[in-house]
């Protein structure tokens, strides 16, 4: 596999997140089944693993940590904290965004204790608690390095000038972020500012959540608890418009010699030599067919048509819902809101 810098470390260019596991996708997956493909990956040569405190509440941290403990030396352990579950007084078991200094020094104790480990490579700042200035989070994260507990800090979902804010406070190594054929946010500035700056950008579901693959065919039939169903481009209606656009990508991906799904991780890779594809899966196959994605070598009349093809006016829906929106800061929304 290729390999690219995130901040200190150096990754296979395709890494696994480790979220569909046990959370946003509403389909029980085994212990045994999600073993089996950590395992594949690092037979792949997959060296950068992602998580997050949010995940099952914990409970992915708790899956990866005794799989991936024997090969801390081999690879790059990702996770994040200020977005995690607290129970309420029902007994509920709720997502909370808190970017406050003693929140995040907890959830990263927490996830010590779930990883089996004494630091964590890659620790993320998962989401920006508005409420608290980026500054001080990322302040009270650089205090967890200092002390040994975190390699290197990492940002989730903000913006351009957020980034570099936080960037000034203490160095940040990547920025995770959504990036896809058809979710090209980061075009906006955040892809610019981390190769101005040196940061990776990790990007997370370039396979459009399965659409890229062109494997979901339907769209009326989401298990509860899958997240798709709240997201707007995945409305029944907007997505039957956004299928139209698979037919040409098929076209693309057989002058290109590959799946789709290749091609997408192709085509995300190709943004940068700072850029590293970030997709997960449930599924050994789905992982192999991600990891050859890696190798594809695309010329620039194939980009071209891509670019053409997946023009951010083609796609029908927005990416997330209202509430989704206002949690990030990656958002077009967020960029005409600026004076």
């Amino acid at each position: 596999m290729d390999h690219r810098r995130v901040g200190p470390f150096t990754v296979a260019n395709v890494a696994l997140g480790c979220m569909n596991f046990c959370h946003a996708y509403g389909h029980p997956v085994s212990t045994e089944q999600s073993h089996a493909v950590l395992h594949a990956a690092l037979d792949a040569g997959v060296t950068l693993f992602d998580t997050a405190a949010l995940y099952g509440f914990g409970a992915s941290e708790s899956l990866v940590g005794p799989v991936l403990k024997p090969h801390r030396d081999r690879i790059t352990l990702a996770s994040k904290g200020g977005m995690a579950g607290v129970r309420g007084e029902d007994g509920v078991m709720r997502r909370v965004i808190d970017g406050h200094p003693k929140t995040l020094r907890q959830n990263c104790e927490d996830s010590l204790q779930r990883l089996g480990t004494e630091v964590i490579d890659l620790y993320y700042l998962h989401r920006w608690d508005k409420r608290v200035p980026i500054e001080e989070s990322v302040g009270e994260m650089a205090r967890l390095k200092e002390e040994g507990k975190v390699r290197a800090l990492g940002l989730s979902e903000v913006g351009a000038d957020a980034l570099r804010r936080a960037h000034q406070e203490h160095p940040i190594a990547a920025l995770q972020s959504e990036y896809s054929l058809w979710s090209r946010n980061a075009e906006l500035g955040t892809l610019a500012a981390c190769k101005e700056l040196g940061i990776a950008y990790v990007a997370f579901s370039p396979m459009g959540r399965a659409f890229l693959s062109g494997k979901l065919q339907e769209v009326d039939g989401f298990v509860k608890g899958d997240i798709r169903a709240t997201m707007p481009r995945f409305a029944p209606e907007a997505y039957a418009q956004n299928r139209k656009l698979l037919a040409p990508m098929q076209a693309v991906a057989e002058k290109a010699g590959c799946t789709l799904a290749e091609l997408a991780i192709a085509w995300v890779l190709h943004q940068g030599e700072h850029v590293v594809a970030l997709p997960g899966t449930t599924r050994i196959d789905h992982l192999r067919e991600d990891v050859r994605g890696g190798g594809i070598r695309l010329d620039a009349e194939i980009l071209a048509e891509l670019d053409g093809l997946f023009r951010p006016e083609a796609v029908t829906g927005d990416r997330y819902a209202l509430q989704g929106q206002g949690e990030v800061d990656t958002e077009k929304y967020a960029f005409e809101q600026q004076p």
